[in-house]
């Protein structure tokens, strides 16, 4: 998908929100793939966050929000019961002046309004740092554990149905549609290699064998807030919160904090996996769940990492040779490098795998 357009009346799309006091700064932030993210301040010190909602990736628009609104609320409210340092905050969602959670624009176009949550940047990667993100994912879902009233929506389905994303690859790869296939015949035959070895979860999801969880689904680091102790104060990104597997979470957790380069690097030399950051952060994420676990969770852990890995690459991949239509890009060639690097990092992972799952059994047993 090329960049989309920001030439957006944000103050006139504000307005329709129960923001209080005179907007004084909009500014676009964010690296999302998906939506369109804008800061705002006002002349009474409170900030939100106002987002256009992707409507062609999340179709239920109404679904969706009463997902964030009802997991965002119990979070909250479970952060409150907690002592201090071990809470956790989510955006709240900012209702319509018709009391609604969302508002539709005359051009189309859905948005949203959050609650700011102040927050520092991780400048630096350091053990404190991923071992806090693994205690914030960790807390997020024993959080949700207990959410109550009914199942959440499935707001984008199959999300992390390998077996659906596979036939979607092997459909682009036959029919070519951008004509990109010679370009990416490497990448085509490493996905190829590991179909039937990372199949394996979707297997066993598909007999019950492992538990059905409500969980994040897009885990990447960057979704995790810090403050300025580097202490883990929030998490955000909440599109995907529904039924999953913490095994998803985990695995894309750890896809993108242990990555050595950028998930977009092109210099493949740049890819590799950091099994110190790996360590601290299953020892940050097992003293909040390893209570909750099942046995088979936690064999799975290392290999869930392959897994989201190889996930991200067969999207990348099928986007780029289907003309990039699901990801916003930079650059034609955008999409490659992401698979490649992917694939790249999925290579160093195998590498390191038996050190991985040492790394889990020795944290479970901590």
């Amino acid at each position: 998908m090329a960049p989309l357009s920001l030439s957006f009346d944000i103050q006139s799309v504000a307005a329709n929100f129960l923001i209080s006091g005179k907007i004084s700064e909009t500014r676009v932030i964010g690296e999302g793939h998906i939506n369109d993210t804008f800061y705002l301040n006002t002349d009474s010190a409170e900030e939100f966050i106002i987002q256009r909602i992707n409507h062609h990736i999340f179709k239920d628009i109404a679904g969706l929000m009463e997902n964030i609104s009802r997991v965002t609320s119990h979070i909250n409210q479970t952060s409150i019961n907690n002592p201090p340092g071990n809470s956790l905050k989510a955006p709240m969602v900012v209702l319509t002046r018709e009391e609604r959670n969302f508002f539709k624009d005359q051009s189309g176009n859905y948005w949203r309004c959050y609650s700011y949550i102040p927050h520092q940047p991780v400048n630096r990667m350091s053990i404190e740092i991923a071992s806090e993100g693994g205690r914030a994912i960790g807390r997020f879902q024993n959080a949700l554990s207990c959410l109550p009233g009914g199942a959440l929506h499935e707001t984008i389905p199959d999300f992390h149905n390998l077996r659906k994303r596979l036939d979607a690859f092997n459909m682009a790869v036959r029919t070519n549609k951008a004509g990109r296939l010679q370009l990416s015949a490497n990448q085509v035959k490493a996905i190829a290699e590991r179909e039937e070895e990372l199949l394996k979860i979707h297997e066993l999801e598909s007999v019950g064998l492992i538990p059905v969880r409500v969980t994040h689904n897009d885990t990447k680091f960057n979704n995790i807030l810090f403050d300025k102790n580097q202490s883990a104060i929030g998490i955000v990104d909440l599109d995907t919160v529904m039924n999953g597997s913490v095994l998803y979470d985990f695995g894309d957790a750890i896809r993108t904090l242990c990555n050595t380069a950028t998930e977009d690097e092109s210099d493949l030399s740049k890819v590799n996996f950091d099994v110190v950051l790996f360590d601290a952060f299953t020892r940050g994420y097992l003293s909040e769940t390893s209570g909750m676990l099942q046995a088979v969770e936690i064999d799975l852990l290392a290999f869930s990492c392959k897994l989201l890995t190889y996930i991200m690459a067969v999207r990348f991949l099928t986007d780029f040779l289907n003309g990039d239509i699901y990801f916003k890009v930079k650059s034609p060639m955008h999409n490659f490098h992401r698979a490649a690097n992917q694939i790249r990092l999925l290579e160093c992972m195998e590498m390191s795998f038996e050190t991985m799952e040492s790394v889990t059994r020795k944290r479970f047993c901590c």
